[in-house]
């Protein structure tokens, strides 16, 4: 992969910022963080060098400094929400995290749950909590959120609160997904923090859109296509442009809501310690870009897969006709084909030559690998088991999986499971690499090869089900495939 990010650049301007920002305040920042502070996959792929869990990194640094306080909606809870990506709830991610978060070394304070009221699903997550060692606070919905702002910076609005406890300068509110509360739990503090004497600060992390660079840079035209099933549009910021007369990128729900929070601060302080959204927020990645064209590159790329994500999404019926025209829009301003994807023509092209299902792998050094349909395996199985042998230097018309290997997991398959497919999914075949590893040689070999397929591209000419998708995920491959069933 070409490097287009310089990582450690990153890990230092960003902590020495957030340092300065605390610095402005009473020493009491709080910290609004969007995004992922784990596995931030996308920002990995956009902007090739920066490294996943690199705001985790950045925040090690300020660790002496900084506590967590964890924000969900008992909506959430109530519903059961389920995180996509992870495919766990939200009350168990939340457990998760604070457990992540402990074993790298950062101090949890609490969880806030927000627009707070009983119910026994919630009541039995605050007894997980508790029983984890972890504060629990109540915040509740105020009537006229966000507009009435008299109402809101009041005893009862804010004020009806849970004042959440804190130890130290910086404190990081963070969440499992989007719509959890995190704004209003940091300006509730600031209400607390000021009746108490504090001048507290807030700030606002979002890696993107990332702010300096152009509204049409394809990193943040990429962002755009990330969040299309949200409907945000990233735009120029209008107050920073005014205040300062420097163009900035920001995107429609933070300028939106701008004189509201600047109502609100000035309602709190008497005065705005802020001109504009721009000012409010603290991300310097745009900074750290040392290729530029790598990274348009690679945001070409997740374009280009978000389309076809989309385009799945709507076959299957999870996913709006208006995401994907967003994105397609998206695809013809960047001049982009469906085509541009290198496992894409080679996966069709040999599908339509022996006309069954074909998977394409890209290996890491740039030859492409396909695997098809057959008895024994479906394409995506076939794929990697042959991109391994590739990797492990195994000839192609040597067999590291018999027929034998493979009936019995067919026969339980089929006998008795009930399933009418008995091709071996990608679960399935590593399963059978494993048990004939003990004995084969060359299984263990091909086995040792799959540290070697992390950032490859696979694309397979039909849908593949959700286990295939979940394997090549875990292997960390980025997948599309044609909305086609055969």
């Amino acid at each position: 992969m070409r490097i287009g990010f310089d990582n450690e650049q990153y890990l230092n301007t960003q902590s020495e910022h957030i340092r300065k920002r605390i610095s402005q305040f009473d020493n009491k920042l709080y910290l609004e963080f969007g995004g992922k502070l784990f596995d931030d996959y996308h920002a990995a792929r956009v902007l090739p060098g920066f490294a996943a869990d690199s705001k985790l990194q950045m925040l090690l640094h300020l660790a002496d400094q900084a506590e967590i306080v964890m924000v969900v909606s008992i909506e959430d809870i109530i519903k059961n929400k389920i995180r996509e990506d992870l495919g766990i709830t939200y009350e168990d991610d939340v457990l998760r995290l604070i457990d992540a978060f402990r074993t790298k070394g950062m101090y949890v304070g609490s969880v806030v749950l927000t627009r707070y009221a009983e119910h026994h699903a919630v009541t039995h997550f605050q007894k997980r909590l508790e029983a984890a060692g972890v504060k629990v606070y109540h915040h509740y919905t105020i009537s006229g959120y966000p507009h009435n702002v008299s109402q809101i910076v009041s005893d009862e609005g804010f004020g009806k609160n849970d004042y959440i406890e804190t130890e130290r300068p910086l404190v990081v509110i963070t969440a499992p997904g989007p719509g959890s509360g995190k704004m209003a739990t940091c300006l509730s503090q600031l209400y607390h923090e000021h009746k108490r004497g504090i001048r507290a600060g807030y700030a606002k992390f979002e890696t993107f859109p990332i702010w300096n660079l152009p509204l049409d840079h394809t990193v943040n035209l990429a962002y755009e296509a990330a969040t299309a099933d949200l409907n945000d549009i990233n735009m120029i910021d209008p107050y920073h442009l005014k205040a300062y007369g420097v163009t900035t990128v920001n995107y429609n729900r933070d300028v939106e809501i701008f004189p509201v929070l600047n109502a609100i601060f000035m309602k709190i302080y008497g005065t705005s310690p802020y001109a504009s959204p721009t000012d409010m927020g603290v991300n310097m990645a745009g900074n750290c870009i040392i290729d530029d064209e790598a990274c348009r590159e690679a945001s070409r790329q997740e374009i280009i897969r978000r389309y076809y994500k989309a385009l799945v999404g709507v076959a299957d019926g999870t996913r709006r006709e208006e995401e994907l025209t967003k994105i397609d829009l998206l695809m013809r301003q960047e001049n982009l084909s469906v085509t541009d994807r290198k496992v894409v023509p080679a996966a069709r092209k040999r599908s339509e030559a022996i006309g069954v299902p074909v998977a394409a792998l890209e290996l890491p050094d740039g030859r492409i690998i396909t695997g098809k349909s057959g008895d024994l395996l479906g394409s995506s199985a076939a794929v990697l088991v042959n991109s391994l042998k590739e990797l492990a230097g195994i000839s192609h018309d040597h067999m590291i999986l018999s027929p034998e290997s493979i009936a019995p997991i067919q026969a339980l398959k089929t006998q008795y499971l009930g399933s009418k497919n008995p091709r071996l999914h990608t679960d399935e075949v590593l399963i059978a690499l494993s048990a004939t590893a003990a004995t084969n040689e060359e299984a263990a070999l091909a086995l040792e090869q799959l540290p070697k397929l992390r950032n490859c591209q696979v694309h397979s000419t039909v849908m593949l089900s959700s286990v295939d998708l979940k394997i090549f995920k875990k292997l960390m491959c980025d997948v599309t495939c044609d909305a086609k069933t055969k």
